[in-house]
């Protein structure tokens, strides 16, 4: 990978989202890309998954459904009830597939970006974490205190993240994915042993 191609992509990419969320994506490409070198991991990684993160959210419903049938993604109940969910999957398959990645580790960070997923590898937490906190997500105290964990301790920041989330989804009555339920609880036993 090099800086050439992620211009490439950036411009393919440009083309596929609608104007706010392509800010929104360049915002989760830097703000992995902070996140890498405070963790001391793969820059490119970070940056070629911050990117390619919402490859696929701006295709409608009606073809995720085709898409998913196209790379053999197998369609949850709960994903089939909300449809905006399989962004992420299909994502990492678009991301293989129409954008030339090969790593399994970003496509892996693509696919959970959304649901997340118990015992999540580094790039995972970095996109996952990145696609919460980046500069354009607004400013709220809870944020404030997020964005600061971040840079502090990525396993806390996730818990508090996906506590948030599971709240937030409560409240406005929504069902709730069964991985990121697993996934609060899997980072909530982390925490609570230390």
């Amino acid at each position: 990978m090099d800086h050439k191609m992620l211009i490439k992509l950036q411009a393919k990419i440009r083309e596929r989202l609608d104007q706010e969320r392509y800010q929104h994506t360049i915002g989760v490409m830097y703000t992995a890309a902070s996140l890498a070198m405070r963790y001391e991991t793969d820059l490119d990684a970070a940056m070629y998954a911050g990117l390619l993160h919402d490859c696929a959210k701006c295709i409608p419903y009606e073809n995720r459904f085709e898409l998913c049938r196209k790379y053999h993604i197998t369609v949850s109940e709960i994903e089939k009830s909300n449809p905006g969910l399989l962004h992420a999957k299909l994502g990492a398959a678009i991301a293989h597939d129409e954008y030339g990645i090969e790593s399994d580790e970003i496509c892996h960070a693509i696919a959970v970006h959304t649901t997340g997923c118990p015992d999540m590898g580094l790039l995972d937490k970095i996109i996952y974490i990145a696609d919460c906190i980046e500069p354009g997500r607004g400013e709220s105290e809870e944020l404030f205190r997020i964005r600061m964990l971040a840079y502090q301790d990525l396993d806390l920041c996730l818990y508090h993240i996906l506590k948030h989330s599971l709240t937030y989804i409560r409240q406005k009555g929504l069902p709730v994915d069964p991985t990121t339920e697993n996934t609060y609880e899997f980072y909530k036993t982390i925490i609570e042993n230390r």
